[in-house]
């Protein structure tokens, strides 16, 4: 089962990166992927923070599951220890050089669905673009192939479940 399930996500991978490349998207997903890079996110939240009535409470929210998800992620990756596809010589350019050489769980999915939870928790109106700006960075981490598509959904389930998670308690 768990070869099945391995192939079928290499096979994913190559289907979205084969894809994406011959229609020259990578400059894109560059660019989508910069916005979950970490900056955005404090930004977004010190000026809801100064500017927003619920800006306390979101701040509050997102800082917790934060601290929830970060160090479940790094303990996550390094336990996995799942090679990259840029790594795994599966015959392709990388468009970007990974800050590790771990694939699973994709950091920058679990930071953005973090980010998309939080929000849609407190703003509920702004869930169809929190999460579409969410699964884009992820879609964004395939493009650019540093990430196979199960990372991307086990970075999104474990940034949902954080929030979840702290917001049951909050």
């Amino acid at each position: 089962m768990l070869t099945y399930l391995t192939e079928l996500d290499r096979r994913g991978f190559q289907l979205i990166h084969g894809k994406a490349s011959r229609h020259g998207f990578q400059r894109s997903a560059l660019r989508v992927s910069a916005t979950g890079d970490g900056p955005f996110y404090l930004y977004l939240s010190v000026g809801l923070l100064l500017f927003d009535s619920y800006g306390n409470q979101f701040f509050k929210l997102a800082l917790l599951a934060f601290t929830l998800e970060l160090p479940l992620y790094l303990l996550l990756k390094n336990s996995i220890r799942r090679t990259r596809p840029c790594h795994a010589a599966l015959g392709f350019e990388c468009s970007l050089e990974p800050s590790d050489k771990f694939s699973l769980p994709s950091g920058h999915t679990a930071a953005a669905f973090v980010m998309a939870t939080a929000i849609t928790c407190v703003y509920p109106a702004a869930l169809f673009v929190a999460y579409g700006w969410a699964g884009l960075i992820g879609l964004s981490r395939v493009v650019l192939g540093v990430h196979y598509p199960m990372d991307i959904l086990a970075g999104a389930a474990l940034g949902t479940v954080s929030v979840v998670w702290i917001n049951s308690f909050y």
